[in-house]
């Protein structure tokens, strides 16, 4: 059955993510957009597209001016915008959520800047929907020093993040990444927003392909949930492990990436190892894109949640070579095309 919600979206940022000096040039933001725009299936276009908040796409500091010229030129290619990536990272003008004052006050005021950029962009009439996107800015091995105190201080930051948040009218989404300390696996995940405590502004982004490595327990041996050297034919046990995970993160999730892995980690410039994002056809990808989407989709009585008013493809850590195929993003499109006629409402 054909559905028109909910929207869906292209991911920005891997344009950015993972390009530099030391790997690709990035792709800048005019490119990616017009590379979305152009993408079509059966007459279909993409609806919108999510943003990385950081130079050389788009500066943290943007006067209004700047926003309102970002959201002409959105506008213009028949695009809205969704979900934006607070640039929390020490690189990026942030710190660590369990560092010191100094490096918690970067944090918070990257997440406040972010929230106020958003909430322009509603203003300025190119968003309605989305949230605004965190993660702990530190590695699994310095959390891994006191995780207990580290759990508490990064709970401490995200509550704090969240008042932020509600001030600007937003909501705060923490990506589940094995990078990233305190989320890097699915029991963490659910051990940490529980005890930020603030189910309706702080809560998760799923991205299939960081959730696929969850089951693995890559950087948490301690949560995995398939066995050493899992056979992946054995597609009833990977579906028992995705559906015990989500049973457990969906009630938090309020944004979701679509994405594709192939049960391998990947890192390209300066960013760390994570679940490596495949293209959608890839046909070394371990999951069925469309009935892994519905895990996250659909409530335990099988109804869609209609907790996300859009899903996004993340395509992060694509090469250059990759992305600038215009054949990427058709079929990219066509996948979310399928996933909302399967798992979507009207």
């Amino acid at each position: 059955m054909n559905h028109t919600k909910p929207a869906v979206h292209n991911a920005m940022w891997p344009g950015l993510v993972g390009k530099g000096p030391d790997s690709e040039p990035p792709i800048d933001l005019e490119t990616m957009l017009d590379l979305t725009a152009a993408a079509e299936v059966n007459g279909a276009k993409f609806d919108g597209v999510d943003l990385f908040a950081s130079l050389p796409h788009v500066d943290i500091d943007s006067s209004n001016d700047d926003l309102k010229r970002l959201a002409d030129g959105i506008s213009r290619r028949g695009l809205v915008v969704g979900s934006l990536v607070a640039p929390v990272w020490e690189p990026t003008g942030g710190g660590s959520a369990m560092g010191s004052e100094e490096e918690r006050g970067r944090f918070l005021t990257q997440v406040k800047k972010a929230c106020a950029m958003a909430k322009t962009l509603r203003e300025l009439g190119v968003r309605s929907y989305g949230v605004v996107r965190i993660d702990s800015a530190i590695g699994p091995s310095e959390w891994a020093k006191d995780p207990v105190e580290n759990t508490k201080k990064i709970a401490a930051t995200f509550r704090e993040a969240g008042d932020i948040a509600e001030s600007y009218g937003e909501r705060l989404a923490a990506e589940g990444e094995i990078c990233w300390g305190g989320m890097h696996g699915w029991t963490h995940m659910v051990e940490l927003l529980e005890m930020v405590g603030k189910p309706k502004t702080v809560g998760f982004q799923a991205d299939m392909a960081h959730s696929l490595l969850y089951t693995l327990g890559y950087n948490s041996p301690e949560s995995r949930l398939l066995p050493e050297n899992f056979d992946w034919s054995q597609q009833d046990v990977l579906t028992d492990a995705l559906r015990k995970l989500t049973d457990a993160l969906r009630p938090w999730t309020f944004d979701f990436h679509v994405a594709q892995n192939d049960g391998t980690v990947h890192g390209t410039g300066s960013h760390d190892k994570t679940g490596r994002h495949c293209p959608a056809d890839d046909p070394n990808g371990k999951m069925d894109i469309v009935k892994v989407a519905g895990f996250w989709m659909r409530g335990s009585d099988s109804e869609p949640t209609k907790a996300f008013q859009h899903i996004c493809w993340d395509g992060c850590m694509f090469s250059n070579a990759t992305m600038t195929d215009p054949a990427t993003w058709n079929e990219v499109l066509k996948t979310l095309i399928a996933v909302r006629d399967a798992h979507g409402w009207d």
